[in-house]
């Protein structure tokens, strides 16, 4: 038994190797990385102000993993060290 059924899938290599079946899932991974980029190199600008927890957090993995949390908990708040 294949993978995906009875339809065979031909991998196609678009621009910033992403491999993908289809141009919606290589939009979809090209405009992904492009994101994660973006927020990588930015991210040690930032910083992240939690009131419910009275802390300022200033590391750059801590900071990510609070912009990935950041929709659950409310009273959070990303600043710019500038």
């Amino acid at each position: 038994m294949k993978m995906w059924g009875k339809k065979d899938k031909v991998w196609m290599h678009y621009v910033h190797d992403i491999i993908a079946t289809d141009v919606a899932s290589g939009v979809f991974l090209a405009h992904f990385i492009k994101q994660s980029r973006i927020r990588k190199s930015y991210v040690s600008a930032l910083e992240v102000v939690d009131l419910q927890r009275y802390k300022v957090i200033r590391k750059t993995q801590k900071v990510l993993s609070a912009l990935s949390d950041i929709s659950s908990s409310s009273f959070v708040f990303v600043v710019c060290k500038n």
